[in-house]
């Protein structure tokens, strides 16, 4: 069985991970990916209806990516980067701080020219810091003011004169985003444009919304070469209860439940693992990795992944090691675009 993480990595040029989306978002390219045969064709997203039967039923993350990157100062004037992750009790928030001078508890960060200070309360056990703000300081007034969007770290952006910010701030979001709280995209949904919504609703599919607001859980590195000892950092999520009577409806009918991205695919597991519980909401820190076995998806909408991660995993799971990396291998050698603001695939 292969179940080192060794065995889930591959070669990446670096010019073929995307810098910047599409000029339009559905004409990225769409890699089509046969799972039991393992065959592969070529198209383009804005024809992704042309695989999509009436019975189906697919399923969109509706969270939204808040602008939680903020720049700000040590009190003798070092620059620190700031990533607020989580909202906590006590007006304090869970936050990724980079700085070049070493961080200490007690002291303090200013942020907004200054205007408002954070006290920095100590570590977390994920490696982030706790903040408290002070003077009651609305950190989500803040960050929809001055902060920008959290672009993952392999997306290089100018800090100064940036002429990607409205760029991203539009872009690095879904056209159906809704419920506040992710700090990155779910990406393989920012390939949905109006109009290909609209094909598909025409076409006679159901489209259902879940909610899982994309956390640390999804992007923190696996340390561990045997891959069932990685332990997945929880995320919340959410689903209106008439969903579960959608999937069932679905499956009755010989329809296929089409999961757009691995948080989507997450959630509807979940709710499969949970389905005695009929929890509408919760926190989630499923892994899945080879040889799981699904219960509710059947065809999984995905962007390119990177090398040893969950989510290379995920996809490998669902159509298995060889074909995902035999995929990957055509991708990189056709010039498909890796990563958040890549080129997508359908597996079915």
């Amino acid at each position: 069985m292969l179940n080192k993480l060794s065995d889930y990595d591959f070669d990446l040029p670096k010019e073929l991970i995307a810098q910047k989306p599409t000029e339009k978002r559905d004409n990225a390219r769409l890699m089509v990916l046969h799972r039991n045969s393992g065959k592969i064709e070529h198209r383009r997203f804005y024809e992704i209806a042309d695989y999509l039967r009436p019975e189906d039923l697919l399923v969109l993350n509706n969270t939204k990516v808040i602008p939680s990157r903020i720049s700000g100062k040590k009190t003798h004037g070092a620059y620190v980067d700031l990533l607020f992750i989580e909202e906590l009790e006590g007006n304090c928030w869970k936050a990724l701080v980079k700085s070049n001078a070493a961080l200490k508890k007690g002291e303090r960060i200013y942020l907004d020219n200054a205007d408002i200070s954070a006290h920095l309360l100590g570590k977390h056990e994920d490696n982030s810091w706790i903040l408290q703000m002070e003077n009651g300081a609305d950190m989500k007034e803040i960050m929809n003011r001055v902060g920008k969007m959290p672009l993952p770290p392999y997306i290089k952006r100018p800090k100064k004169n940036n002429d990607f910010s409205a760029l991203d701030a539009e872009r690095y979001q879904t056209v159906f985003a809704q419920k506040e709280g992710a700090i990155a995209a779910p990406t393989a949904g920012l390939h949905f444009s109006k109009n290909v919504l609209e094909k598909i609703k025409n076409l006679g599919a159901d489209i259902a919304f879940v909610t899982l607001h994309v956390g640390l859980g999804t992007f923190l590195p696996i340390k561990t070469e045997e891959i069932h000892n990685h332990c997945m950092l929880k995320e919340y999520y959410e689903y209106p209860k008439e969903l579960i009577q959608k999937i069932m409806h679905t499956k009755k009918r010989q329809g296929r439940v089409i999961a757009t991205g691995s948080t989507s695919c997450r959630v509807l597991e979940t709710i499969a693992l949970n389905s005695a519980a009929h929890q509408l909401s919760g926190y989630t820190g499923l892994f899945i990795h080879p040889p799981y076995q699904f219960k509710y998806v059947d065809i999984l909408i995905t962007n390119f992944h990177l090398p040893k991660t969950t989510l290379l995993l995920l996809v490998s799971a669902f159509a298995g090691r060889e074909h995902i990396l035999n995929a990957y291998e055509v991708a990189k050698n056709e010039g498909y675009r890796f990563y958040s603001y890549g080129d997508c695939m359908i597996i079915i």
